[in-house]
Parts: structure tokens; C-alpha cells; sequence
């Protein structure tokens, strides 16, 4: 953990670089410090159908949800969730100009019992 998605309305694709927003999300993550690389998830979710604020076509959003396991403190999943909101505004700063856009971000501590099986962990093991 953390697993970071972006969700992110269908009319920002003329301009948005998704691919660009995964990554920078993903680094984000990473240079947070809040968890191991091999634990860390990105995705981007395009959304088709949505309505924002007064219905006008242009009108876009990007939501960003961080799902971490329960014990960070409030300060790391604080810079956690700052580092994301300053790399999805900074990615999102060519489309503002065509695009009024709602960008928020949210940490959700995960609490309850999840299951998992992590290979990607006992990959880095034999790289080293």
C-alpha cells in the first residue's frame, strides 16, 4: 500500500496526459516515503458519464484517492496527500485554460481485513 487512483472525466482527455498524471502520481508516492516501492499502486480511471457544477460540457474533474493501511501518522499521510495534489495541478496546468476544473484529493485509512498476495516483493528480493 498505498494504492493511489485517479479518476478523472471523459472531457480532459483532448488535453490531459494521463499517462503523464499516473506517473507523476506514482513518483509522488514514492517521494512521500509513506510506504515500500514494491507496495505502491497507481491507475487512472477515465470517467464517461458525469456531470460537474452547472452541467456546462467543458466543466471537468480529477478525483484522487489514496488507500493506505492503518498507521501512518497524520503528518505522512498529510505530506502524502499534499505531494499528489501538487503533482496532479501541476500536470493539470496546460488544461485549466479549456477546462474548469473540480481537483480534489482524498487518504482513506483501510482498516479493515484485506487480503494480498505481493510477488512483486520477493522480485526485488532476488534482484539485489
Amino acid at each position: 500500500m498505498p494504492h493511489i487512483i485517479a479518476e478523472y472525466s471523459a472531457n480532459l482527455e483532448d488535453l490531459l496526459d494521463v499517462a503523464g498524471l499516473v506517473a507523476d502520481l506514482h513518483q509522488a508516492a514514492i517521494d512521500s516515503a509513506v510506504a515500500e516501492l514494491v507496495g505502491i499502486r497507481t491507475r487512472a480511471v477515465r470517467r464517461e458519464h458525469f456531470r460537474v457544477a452547472d452541467g456546462d460540457p467543458a466543466n471537468g474533474f480529477v478525483h484522487i484517492v489514496a488507500r493506505l493501511r492503518v498507521g501512518r501518522s497524520e503528518d505522512q499521510r498529510k505530506k502524502l496527500g499534499q505531494l499528489l495534489f501538487d503533482a496532479a495541478d501541476k500536470r493539470l496546468t496546460p488544461v485549466y485554460p479549456a477546462h474548469p476544473i473540480g481537483l480534489t484529493v482524498e487518504i482513506h485509512e483501510i482498516d479493515h481485513l484485506t487480503f494480498r498476495r505481493n510477488t512483486l516483493r520477493e522480485k526485488a528480493q532476488n534482484a539485489a
